[in-house]
């Protein structure tokens, strides 16, 4: 039976191979260090991981080659994507291919990988949880799905389409399931504008992590829920429906959906 360890991160630049290897193992994780994509899938031939972190731009395979890799030979390790070319595209990207739970931007601080990682982890654990249970009615006792009409940005935001041609942006229940609670929320205000792939609010956990909840659509703030922000307990409650962040104007509405899931 192969070895269960928790991370193999993927990356050519063997100093943020390094950086991680020794910010994880001082957190007591066992971590495998792949230089390149055929590195790391001869690990996964030998062993099985919790977590992979994964560089976007790479040599031979890039890293959503990887993950196409990884969906054909069934390989169901989630992945947190990661890039020094941070541009919106790869962000947005990334959250929507198959396998990808999470995305972090380099040069990023140990505290900004230890949240990520944590997040993912947590996620994954919720995902497998809800698939074991099988039946719709049991996956909500584990978290509940986006409903039915709206847009997701990976697992983290959503955006209903209004038929006013306004719509209402959110975050997902799973993502506020796996940051383990809110104790606050910092917004944007009104007349702000806001840009799909770029974090449109900032979520403190009660142990005081940071989640930057990225933008699911472009567009002008046309009204912030000012409840979210003075009870984050009811966006907890009600991630969907109450507990809605904001309403905009959206500036692309057609070229933004084609990068989320419904």
């Amino acid at each position: 039976m192969s070895v269960l360890r928790d991370i193999l991160v993927i990356d050519d630049e063997p100093m943020v191979a390094q950086a991680v290897v020794k910010v994880c193992s001082a957190e007591g994780m066992t971590v495998t260090a792949a230089g390149q994509a055929t590195e790391a899938l001869r690990s996964l031939e030998q062993s099985r991981f919790r977590l992979l972190l994964c560089d976007i731009m790479m040599p031979e395979l890039d890293g959503f080659q990887l993950l196409e890799e990884l969906a054909r030979r069934g390989i169901q390790t989630p992945v947190i994507m990661m890039t020094g070319y941070s541009t919106v595209e790869n962000a947005v990207k990334s959250l929507s291919s198959t396998g990808a739970v999470d995305y972090i931007s380099k040069p990023f601080t140990a505290d900004e990988l230890l949240t990520v990682i944590r997040r993912s982890l947590r996620c994954s654990m919720l995902l497998d949880e809800a698939e074991s249970a099988g039946l719709p009615q049991n996956r909500s006792m584990t978290y509940v799905p986006c409903p039915a009409n709206y847009h997701r940005l990976g697992y983290v935001s959503w955006v209903l389409m209004e038929d006013e041609g306004t719509a209402k942006i959110g975050v997902s229940d799973l993502f506020l399931k796996a940051a383990e609670g809110i104790r606050d929320f910092e917004l944007s205000a009104p007349g702000d504008d806001l840009v799909q792939g770029i974090p449109c609010a900032v979520a403190t956990s009660p142990d005081g992590s940071v989640h930057g909840i990225m933008c699911p659509m472009s567009g002008r703030i046309l009204e912030t829920n000012a409840d979210a922000q003075s009870m984050p307990s009811l966006v907890e409650k009600d991630p969907y429906f109450r507990g809605w962040l904001y309403r905009i104007l959206p500036s692309d509405p057609e070229s933004n959906l084609q990068w989320l899931i419904l």
